[in-house]
């Protein structure tokens, strides 16, 4: 586990934790209740199915009290067939739309969920780099499973519960107001009560379920760097100190939910205590206007029904109220998530072009057409925090050219590269592809045409095949293998069992580190790219495996342009171009030799590895 958590707890995004202070946020509701209203025909089966079901309720005391006043006027001759008849009828419709609403309301909470987590893996896929830089994988796995799963039930039986209960109520109202309005008024006069009471309650409920949602998130990451990291926590002891910072972790969940299981407990009582007021109160006048004649004794007790039913929609809603505070903390998270705006992302008229071509213009669009040149002009960088990363910078590279970058660790290298590619965009200058700022171009024509070979590249779940394959997935089975064997990976993959079937296993974890990394290069060489970036890609594969790599690259590299970040100098000897990179400003520029004539910064790192490769050669030869 990683000794640093992620601290949200002053972080805001939008709709995160602690940008909402203030109660319901009707808004967010209205934007939520969007993904419910896609369904229209479910939703509105469920809205009827809802409104029979409270009308069937509100028809039972109706029937029962004209029952009891007929039988006390007429005696037996009271038609009771006709109640029975009726009685059978709503009971029917009460069974058919209670089986409505459990149908259509399940199919909802399952739409929505699959809905929200689609519009929330979709934008992950758009959000720029920056997003990711402070978010760990946890907290967002937090928001699309527990988070998104509150959601969806929420949507769903709330909505029924809101028309279900809302209708129950108007009319329990009405029809105690139309049997006797004195009585009525009575037993209503308990709700500026409860409406008082509700609002004491919303603020409390609603800040302790933040507490709880932002606490499982934590959590959710806790455990992701857990299992990511467990062999460093192993190798450094620390399997004491991170047990103790997840162990206050919990505690505070535990702290937290303690406290809004509390509250929501308190509240129902309350709505529940209202509720006997009220039947006590229709009991005690109720009874003295039967003593005096002023009401029948069936009307009397449709209103202990009615003041009894009465309070069974308000109990239901008090709880998906108390629902509805906790979901908004799991709405906020969602939200701030689904509609975050990548901070790169193509401007109006690019869009506007791409629309109005339809793709013909291959300055903006996705079409692979040959890079001449890249210009880099005044540029500079720095992230959110910390000082200037890259410092007016001014660079030109041409097609064909295979540029090295070298430099001090933090020095701005791979700052560089990754303005380059568009993964960040500079905070001042510009960066010209044929002469045009590649913001006024598309994200997708330039991020299509690169090809990254990482120091640690990643490895899908799946096969061989298939990973070397995500380089260009409509490549066939035979330029699949001619890429393996350009990268110099064919040899070991048919040396395997399963050969270019073999399951990777999660992350490539039943291959070595210069296995994975021969996939990679098979995987970027399939793809042909027109920029192609390696960072410090042969760091990981021998001497003998290098050779052959480098002789697949020298076709790959040519007639394209090539950015390689190195760390063992005697790979780029061959570059066209070698870049020395220091506190973000170019200090050195020019091929091995000229650099070495300098003797500059570059004969001084260039000397001081092969001095050291030597002594390590000399002492493992002397062993």
């Amino acid at each position: 586990m990683s000794d640093v958590y992620f601290d949200d707890e002053n972080y805001s995004d939008g709709f995160d934790d602690n940008a909402f202070e203030h109660g319901m946020k009707l808004d967010l509701w209205r934007r939520l209740a969007g993904y419910a209203l896609n369904y229209r025909l479910e939703v509105s089966i469920l809205a009827v199915s809802a409104f029979l079901t409270a009308i069937a309720e509100i028809a039972f005391p109706l029937i029962t009290r004209s029952v009891i006043d007929d039988v006390a006027k007429y005696g037996v001759e009271t038609d009771l067939a006709y109640y029975g008849a009726l009685y059978g009828l709503f009971t029917v419709m009460l069974g058919l739309s209670v089986t409505g609403f459990i149908w259509f309301g399940g199919k909802i909470r399952t739409h929505v969920a699959h809905d929200i987590r689609m519009d929330g893996f979709c934008n992950l896929q758009r959000l720029s780099f920056n997003y990711y830089d402070y978010r760990p994988v946890g907290w967002l796995m937090a928001r699309m499973t527990s988070d998104c799963e509150r959601l969806s039930n929420i949507l769903a039986w709330g909505m029924l519960d809101l028309i279900w209960g809302g209708t129950m109520m108007i009319g329990i109202a009405i029809s105690m107001l139309v049997m006797d309005i004195s009585l009525g008024l009575t037993v209503l006069s308990v709700l500026p009560v409860l409406a008082w009471i509700s609002l004491k309650f919303q603020h409390r409920i609603l800040k302790s379920a933040r507490l709880v949602r932002k606490t499982n998130s934590r959590i959710t990451g806790s455990y992701n760097e857990s299992i990511m990291g467990v062999q460093t926590s192993k190798a450094f002891v620390k399997e004491a100190e991170n047990l103790k910072k997840f162990g206050g972790l919990t505690d505070q969940m535990h702290g937290a939910s303690v406290t809004n299981l509390v509250q929501a407990a308190l509240y129902l009582p309350i709505v529940l205590t209202l509720g006997s007021i009220a039947i006590g109160l229709a009991l005690v006048f109720g009874g003295l206007e039967v003593i005096w004649g002023a009401v029948t004794v069936g009307t009397l007790v449709a209103f202990l029904t009615y003041a009894r039913h009465f309070f069974e929609p308000i109990e239901q809603l008090a709880h998906w109220f108390a629902e509805m505070q906790m979901a908004q903390a799991s709405a906020e998270r969602i939200m701030s998530l689904v509609m975050a705006e990548p901070d790169i992302q193509d401007s109006k008229d690019v869009v506007a072009a791409m629309k109005r071509d339809k793709g013909a213009n291959t300055a903006i669009d996705g079409k692979r057409d040959a890079i001449h040149e890249i210009q880099v002009n005044d540029v500079s960088f720095k992230y959110s925090v910390g000082d200037p990363v890259l410092k007016n910078v001014n660079l030109t590279i041409q097609q064909g050219e295979t540029l090295a970058i070298v430099g001090s660790t933090g020095g701005g290298k791979s700052t560089l590269v990754n303005l380059l590619c568009r993964f960040y965009e500079p905070t001042s200058g510009t960066i010209s592809i044929d002469g045009i700022d590649y913001r006024e171009r598309s994200l997708h024509w330039l991020q299509s045409n690169l090809g990254i070979v990482l120091q640690s590249s990643h490895i899908f779940g799946g096969s061989i095949m298939d990973n070397i394959r995500y380089g260009r997935l409509s490549a066939t089975d035979e330029e699949v293998l001619l890429a393996s064997k350009r990268a110099g990976a064919h040899d070991f993959v048919m040396a395997l069992d399963g050969g270019y079937d073999t399951a990777v296993g999660e992350g490539g974890s039943k291959l070595s580190a210069g296995q994975k990394q021969l996939i990679s290069f098979a995987r970027a060489i399939l793809a042909d790219p027109k920029i192609l970036i390696m960072d410090e890609a042969t760091s990981s594969v021998d001497t003998e495996t290098e050779q052959q790599i480098q002789l697949g690259l020298d076709e790959l590299l040519s007639n394209r342009i090539a950015l390689v970040i190195a760390h063992r100098l005697s790979t780029i000897r061959g570059a066209d171009r070698i870049l020395v990179i220091e506190h973000g400003e170019i200090t050195e520029q020019g091929s091995h030799n000229q650099l070495m004539s300098l003797q500059g910064r570059y004969y001084k790192l260039y000397t001081q590895q092969s001095l050291s490769e030597f002594a390590n050669v000399e002492e493992n030869w002397q062993g």
